[in-house]
C-alpha cells in the first residue's frame, strides 16, 4: 500500500472476488465480466481521468495524526521520493520497465551479498563461545562422545519437548520408575508450572522426596554448566523449577473434580488448565523416550499418567482452552 486516498469507490467486493475465483476455472475463463466488475472498472477509469497525476492522498501526520518518529520520517522520505520521480525523465523511456527490473535484481543481489558477508563476519559468531560451552556440557554428561557423535542419552534428550537435560537425567537415574503415574505427573508439573507458589506441607512423603530428588538432579546439571563456562548460576537453573501446583496436579490425576481444585491453590484456573495440558504433552514425549531406551514399564506409566490428566473440562473443546 503506497497511500490512503481521500476518494471512496463503492464497489461490490464480494461479487468481484466471486467472479475472480470463478474465472480461475478453465470452463469459465472466457465468460464476460459481471456487472460488479464492469462498474468497478468504470469507476476507476473515471477517477484516473479526473486525477491524471493520481488522486489526493491523506497525510499520515497531519490528517491521520500519526506522531511516531519512524512514521514521520517515512512520510517525509516518501514525499521526497515522489518529487524525484515526478522530475525524473527516465520513467518516460520505453526501456524503463526492463531497466527497472535489472536494477531491482541488482539490489536483491547486493542484499544477499550483505547477508552472506554478515554470516562470514565476527558479528555473526557472537554466540559461538556459548555453543562450544553447551557442547562441552553435553560431552561431560555423556550425551555426545569426543567426536561429537550423539549417544543414547543424546537421542533420548532429542525426544523431549522441553527441559531435555533434566528429564533425561531423571530417566537414567531411575528417579521416576518407582513412582506411581499420578506421582510422576505431580512431580513433572514443576517443569511446566508458570505460577509461583510453595509446594505446601500437605504433600505425601513420596512427593516431598521426589521434589528433593528433582532439585538435586537439577543442581548437578547446573554445576556442570557452570564448570563448562555458562553464565547461568546453579541457583538460577534450579530456580526455573516451580513446584507450586504439585498438590493440585496430584489430586487431579487421582480423580478430583476441577471445581474442588480451587481450594487447593490460589493459582488462577487458566494457569492450572494450561499447566495440566502442557504436562500431558510432556508425558507423551516421555513415553516415547522410555520406549527408546527399552523401559516398557516406565512407558506404560507415562501413558497412564497422560490418560489420567486428559479428562473433564481441562481437555474439553473450547476456544479458551485449546
Amino acid at each position: 500500500m503506497a497511500a490512503i486516498t481521500t476518494k471512496v469507490l463503492r464497489v461490490n467486493a464480494e461479487k468481484i472476488l466471486e467472479d475472480f475465483s470463478k474465472r480461475q476455472q478453465l470452463k469459465f475463463k472466457k465468460d464476460p465480466p459481471i456487472a460488479a466488475v464492469t462498474t468497478a472498472v468504470q469507476e476507476l477509469l473515471r477517477l484516473a481521468q479526473a486525477y491524471p497525476a493520481g488522486p489526493p492522498t491523506l497525510d499520515p501526520v497531519n490528517d491521520l495524526q500519526l506522531k511516531d518518529v519512524s512514521v514521520v520520517e517515512g512520510g517525509l522520505r516518501a514525499r521526497k521520493l515522489e518529487e524525484l520521480i515526478r522530475g525524473a525523465q527516465c520513467v518516460h523511456s520505453p526501456r524503463f520497465h526492463a531497466q527497472y527490473l535489472k536494477l531491482r535484481e541488482r539490489i536483491q543481489v547486493q542484499k544477499e551479498m550483505e547477508r552472506l558477508r554478515f554470516l562470514l563476519s565476527d558479528q555473526s559468531l557472537l554466540l559461538l563461545p556459548e555453543y562450544h560451552q553447551r557442547v562441552e556440557v553435553l560431552r561431560t554428561l555423556g550425551y555426545v562422545d569426543e567426536a561429537g557423535t550423539v549417544k543414547l542419552a543424546g537421542r533420548v534428550a532429542c525426544a523431549m519437548s522441553s527441559h531435555e537435560l533434566l528429564l533425561t537425567e531423571l530417566m537414567f537415574d531411575n528417579a521416576l520408575s518407582a513412582l506411581r503415574p499420578e506421582e510422576i505427573a505431580a512431580l513433572l508439573s514443576g517443569l511446566v508450572c508458570q505460577s509461583p507458589g510453595d509446594t505446601g506441607e500437605q504433600l505425601p512423603s513420596t512427593l516431598k522426596q521426589g521434589v528433593e530428588r528433582v532439585c538435586a538432579v537439577a543442581k548437578r546439571i547446573g554445576e556442570v554448566q557452570v564448570a563448562c563456562g555458562l553464565n547461568q548460576t546453579v541457583e538460577e537453573f534450579v530456580g526455573e523449577l516451580n513446584f507450586g501446583l504439585v498438590g493440585v496436579v496430584y489430586e487431579w490425576a487421582r480423580g478430583m473434580p476441577f471445581s474442588e481444585l480451587a481450594g487447593l491453590s490460589r493459582t488462577p484456573e487458566g494457569l492450572v488448565v494450561r499447566c495440566i495440558q502442557r504436562l500431558a504433552e510432556m508425558c507423551r514425549s516421555l513415553r516415547g523416550a522410555a520406549r527408546l531406551i527399552g523401559e516398557p514399564v516406565l512407558g506404560a506409566k507415562m501413558e497412564t499418567a497422560a490418560t489420567l490428566l486428559r479428562r473433564d473440562i481441562v481437555f474439553a473443546a473450547s476456544l479458551y482452552t485449546q
